[in-house]
């Protein structure tokens, strides 16, 4: 018995309605996360950034005011901006941070790849207990696991006390209070980040690729840098972000582990709100650092859409 047509379509079509209503609910979960978590905060430095200090409470003038005639007036200058341009220390603060971040992205990949890709490719039970191992730094604070790092790299600490004890230095090393401390701090809190994408990129790997570079007679090496390297692109940049993003503006390692020296953009945040009490000024360095951390992120990710559609 034939069908009348389009008996079979109503349903499908009421179907799809409901997949895209139940997508649209699925995600407006998190854009709503996004709009209260993020952009309100957002917003609200933004005011706060055009706006002057005051010795009061709250410690910036009103945005806006009552004009004479009733209506509301808007005050909003740009001085904090130009301010920032004008006084070298920012833009030092800057340029330092975009430097440890990237070198502290740079030695968290060397010493994460080798470990994920051990990790991808070793196989169960093994594999689940070295991925716990990753995983377990993050069942302890923060805050002590670079504590604990002050008694490894002070001058009497774990680490001086091996060395002098082999002979192999005459004198304790100093380490604390150095930019070697806080490339060690980031290396060590942020290696997960690094290593989970890693590992995911590299765990769905086809390995019959490596099989057939290997029967045409390349190398182990030779494999690694033609097949397994460009192939795990995404999940190395994918990590770099992870870890580049979040170091660039840090603040507990530097203030811990660094020395008067070490200059970061988290460090002079954490002077002009609380020390300084300049929140105006403040807000438009957090503007300015979300700015310089977006506009490159939005660039690389438009390069990987468009080399995604190219492929």
């Amino acid at each position: 018995m034939s069908r009348a047509p389009g008996i079979e379509e109503r349903p499908r079509g009421l179907a799809a309605r409901m997949g895209l209503t139940g997508r649209a609910f699925v995600i407006a979960i998190p854009m709503l996360w996004l709009l209260i978590f993020f952009l309100v905060p957002f917003f609200v430095l933004g005011r706060i950034s055009l706006s002057e200090p005051l010795i009061a409470q709250p410690p910036y003038s009103p945005l806006w005011e009552r004009g004479t005639d009733g209506g509301i007036d808007v005050i909003a200058s740009l001085d904090n901006f130009r301010f920032l341009l004008s006084d070298a220390l920012y833009a030092n603060a800057y340029l330092s941070s975009i430097r440890i971040a990237a070198l502290s992205t740079v030695f968290t990949l060397l010493v994460g790849y080798p470990i994920a890709y051990y990790t991808a490719r070793s196989p169960e039970p093994r594999r689940s207990i070295l991925l716990m191992l990753i995983v377990l730094p993050f069942w302890t604070s923060f805050l002590l696991r670079v504590y604990a790092w002050i008694g490894f790299l002070q001058r009497d600490g774990f680490i001086n006390q091996i060395l002098t004890g082999l002979g192999i230095v005459d004198a304790p090393l100093v380490m604390m209070n150095t930019n070697f401390a806080v490339y060690i701090g980031i290396v060590y809190t942020y290696l997960p980040f690094m290593i989970l994408p890693l590992y995911a990129n590299l765990v769905r790997l086809d390995e019959s690729l490596l099989e057939a570079s290997a029967d045409l007679g390349a190398r182990p090496l030779t494999t690694f840098l033609t097949v397994t390297l460009p192939l795990s692109l995404p999940g190395v940049i994918a990590g770099s972000m992870l870890v580049f993003i979040p170091a660039i503006g840090e603040y507990v390692i530097p203030a811990l582990l660094g020395g008067p020296d070490t200059l970061m953009i988290g460090r002079v945040l954490w002077d002009e709100f609380f020390s300084a009490r300049d929140w105006p000024v403040a807000s438009a360095v957090a503007i300015a650092m979300l700015v310089l951390v977006v506009a490159p992120v939005m660039w690389l990710q438009s390069v990987l859409e468009r080399r995604e559609a190219m492929a």
